[in-house]
């Protein structure tokens, strides 16, 4: 949902009703099960909900509005080969310092098995991140993360051994630090724990591979985009419409 609204916490608007907000809020969160595009959007305006104001309420209407406008659209699974496993590949992005708030980026993963997504999410980082590297490497660690654990599932699922997933990062600094083993000066800061991402490449769990931003489809997760580009990445992650509204009793 194209979006350019910074919102503060601190907002000078009036207040609004808090519960009325949350249970609007909560309603939208349930709707991502199925709605991916809606992630971001979503996710933002959760951010506000110890003291909504009117400005908050006005971005959560304008996310009503989108849904009820695109409320035929769904994901559509097609059916693949029964020769050859499906792949699992997944994309991760990041928007540096994109929250105004306390300048934390925000992450976006999300996993194809085949063409069909299974598994996205949109959150805020729990750390600053200092550099756009630092901040698409946090993101890398937490799809690392996701992704080890579908390849799991799935091979559990299908009685095989599991194979592992593609990571698609599209900041070549990020993946030079994940891929080479000698410890920077420079990232001696980065929290123990986001250094998973480099140990299960090592390991061979996760492979990482490069992307142009151009095709970088966790793009919708993170920020707030143009129609046509929101329109375009809408559409290449697997929403499509399934129903006429006209057909919906």
């Amino acid at each position: 949902m194209e979006t350019h609204l910074k919102l503060l916490k601190e907002s000078t608007a009036p207040p609004v009703d808090a519960t009325a907000y949350r249970s609007i809020v909560g309603g939208l969160r349930y709707l991502l099960h199925t709605r991916p595009d809606i992630s971001f959007s979503v996710g933002y305006v959760s951010r506000f909900m110890e003291a909504p104001t009117e400005e908050h309420q006005a971005a959560v209407k304008r996310i009503l509005r989108y849904v009820a406008g695109t409320a035929g659209l769904g994901l559509h699974y097609h059916r693949g080969n029964k020769k050859t496993a499906p792949l699992l590949h997944g994309f991760s992005d990041s928007d540096h310092a994109g929250d105004i708030n306390d300048r934390k980026s925000t992450d976006g993963v999300i996993y194809f098995l085949g063409n069909g997504p299974i598994s996205w999410q949109s959150c805020k980082q729990k750390v600053v991140a200092l550099s756009s590297c630092e901040a698409e490497y946090i993101a890398a660690a937490t799809a690392t993360c996701q992704g080890v654990w579908l390849a799991r599932l799935l091979a559990d699922l299908l009685d095989v051994e599991a194979s592992a997933p593609v990571l698609r990062v599209d900041n070549k600094s990020a993946i030079s630090l994940i891929k080479n083993p000698v410890h920077h000066d420079r990232t001696k800061h980065i929290d123990i724990k986001y250094h998973y991402v480099r140990e299960c490449a090592e390991r061979g769990l996760i492979e990482v591979q490069f992307i142009g931003t151009a095709e970088q489809l966790g793009d919708i997760l993170t920020k707030a985009l143009g129609r046509l580009k929101y329109d375009e990445l809408r559409g290449k992650i697997g929403l499509t419409k399934v129903i006429s509204t006209g057909d919906r009793t």
